[in-house]
């Protein structure tokens, strides 16, 4: 399993997931669905769907979405996320295990979003360009990308800190276990 695959293909990793996101303050659901809404009715292609926050909610938009990823515990959890949508947004959603870096899908979309930084997964130039080039190829003549990278701190990535600094306070999931989010930086790599 190489390094991309074995990110996010983690069952504990998919667990913690959406409780992760509910509880931070990321403003890109609206984001995504409204600018899908704004391309027109073609269909959407997203990279990177995972469990399906962005994906589901652009089908709710009325929008043919298809989601591509390549954890197989991420697409299990969007695929019960979707049983229990309404009939008509299962229809307008289709679901594909495959790599962002190298997938062929035959058809051609008017928007492709990787939505939640799953490009930034991808940490060598090559494996940078090859998603690039399939994104290219499924988009039609005038489509759009749009993908998300974060501003980095540059004082987090320089503090050579071993001690464990809690990024988000102790949370509860539905089920009661307590999550907590936790980072250390072992090294730095100038």
């Amino acid at each position: 399993m190489d390094e991309l695959a074995g990110a996010y293909d983690r069952e504990h990793v998919a667990q913690f997931y959406d409780h992760v996101y509910r509880t931070r303050s990321h403003k890109d659901d609206d984001y995504y669905a409204n600018l899908a809404k704004g391309e027109g009715a073609g269909p959407v292609l997203e990279l990177g769907c995972g469990t399906g926050r962005i994906l589901i909610l652009t089908a709710r938009e009325g929008l043919d979405v298809t989601g591509i990823d390549l954890s197989e515990d991420m697409l299990e959890i969007l695929r019960s996320k979707l049983a229990d949508e309404p009939e008509e947004v299962q229809a307008r959603t289709q679901v594909v295990p495959a790599d962002i870096r190298d997938f062929d899908l035959e058809t051609r979309f008017e928007l492709i979003t990787v939505p939640v930084r799953p490009f930034q997964h991808l940490i060598t130039v090559e494996d940078q360009l090859a998603c690039l080039t399939c994104a290219h190829r499924h988009l039609e003549p005038g489509g759009r990308l749009a993908l998300d990278v974060f501003d980095p701190n540059l004082g987090f990535f320089v503090d050579v800190s071993t001690e464990e600094v809690e990024d988000a306070s102790p949370s509860r999931m539905p089920d009661g276990r307590t999550v907590a989010g936790k980072h250390r930086t072992g090294t730095v790599d100038l």
